[in-house]
């Protein structure tokens, strides 16, 4: 037992269960709301917000459906337009990771209270922290002005996500938690949330293969997003987010997928340097190599493998090498360029983790 350590919570209300997505508008009045609009993305995202805009009656002001990946700052400028012109008082998210995203980026320019009903895993719901790009570049800041006052979490509103998207979703909820077990300001408490939000995950997303519209998978998957996106609330994160980050700004590339072909990859590079982290994440997953565990897992979940599958190109790895150490995150195992390529090489190839130890040794 760890003898000390600190534990920053939450300050989220959480509203956990099927068919609560009818609670929205009790939920806006609790928190003084009376023209609350919904930020969501085009598409599916828009027919889900206007179902929620209907439970809100009165009180909604309509939908802003504007969201894209990576929450450009360009778009952000235009939503806020389309927010002071409906005169809004509230926001509420719908989506997942890019609606939460434009929504966090546009309480931080208003100070206007949220909330959200996430329809993926992507976990930002349960954070402080807000990712904005401009340009080619991709930045993070944390701050309690873009903490949702409320999260709203509805099986209901999972049950028709797609398989593909379930799963590399799944996959992004994971690598929070991973990280959060080698994280410099991790906790027991931290750790107990990590492992079992992934074996939820680990146990949820095989199911939900085989059957998309299973209820328990999802309530399972949920849960587990929840764990997992309280996990990265409430530590930092190390070498895999920063990595991601970087491909994200600039390949504009698919923010969870490039999580799930990372993922195993950055754990392979970690693990000499954070055996307890591992042990617990074999644990929890029920395999001997966590890093080989979590690779085989989003293989028999169907999600990529390969960077360049995603679109990017060989050539760009030196130059995510060179963004990676100009600004790196704090890592448990030292950041070295060689050893970083070596790591693109194979993510993007799409070969298994490499198991080397930093001399050159098997682990």
């Amino acid at each position: 037992m760890t003898l000390g350590f600190i534990y920053e919570t939450v300050l989220t209300r959480v509203v956990f269960g099927s068919g609560t997505m009818r609670q929205v508008r009790n939920e806006a009045a609790r928190l003084g709301g009376r023209r609350a609009i919904a930020i969501t993305t085009p598409g599916r995202g828009e027919r889900v917000a206007d179902d929620v805009a209907g439970h809100l009656g009165p009180l909604s002001v309509g939908v802003c459906a504007q969201a894209v990946m990576h929450t450009p700052v360009a778009v952000t400028d235009s939503a806020l337009s389309a927010v002071r012109e409906a005169g809004a008082d509230m926001l509420v998210a719908v989506g997942g990771g890019s609606a939460i995203g434009l929504s966090k980026a546009l309480a931080l320019r208003t100070d206007l209270p949220q909330i959200v009903l996430p329809t993926t895993y992507a976990g930002s719901e349960m954070t402080p922290i807000l990712g904005e790009t401009a340009g080619d570049r991709k930045t993070t800041q944390r701050s309690p002005k873009v903490l949702p006052e409320t999260v709203i979490y509805d099986v209901d509103l999972t049950l028709t996500l797609p398989a593909a998207i379930s799963a590399t979703s799944g996959m992004n909820a994971v690598a929070h938690a991973v990280e959060g077990l080698y994280a410099r300001d991790g906790n027991p408490v931290v750790s107990l949330l990590a492992e079992e939000g992934i074996a939820r995950m680990a146990r949820a997303l095989p199911r939900i293969m085989r059957q998309v519209s299973d209820r328990e998978a999802r309530a399972d998957a949920l849960y587990g997003a929840f764990l997992c996106g309280s996990v990265l609330g409430s530590t930092t994160m190390a070498l895999h987010h920063k990595l991601a980050h970087v491909l994200g700004g600039i390949f504009n590339m698919p923010h969870a997928e490039t999580h799930t072909v990372l993922l195993p990859h950055s754990m392979a590079y970690n693990a000499p340097a954070a055996p307890a982290a591992m042990e617990r994440v074999s644990r929890a997953i029920g395999v001997r190599d966590a890093a080989r565990g979590i690779y085989d897992l989003a293989k028999a979940l169907g999600a990529p493998t390969a960077l360049r599958d995603l679109g990017m190109r060989e050539e760009g790895i030196d130059a995510a090498v060179d963004e990676a150490l100009a600004k790196p995150y704090w890592n448990p195992r030292p950041l070295e360029a060689a050893g970083l390529k070596a790591l693109l090489v194979r993510a993007w190839s799409g070969e298994a983790p490499s198991l080397r130890k930093p001399g050159g040794s098997r682990a």
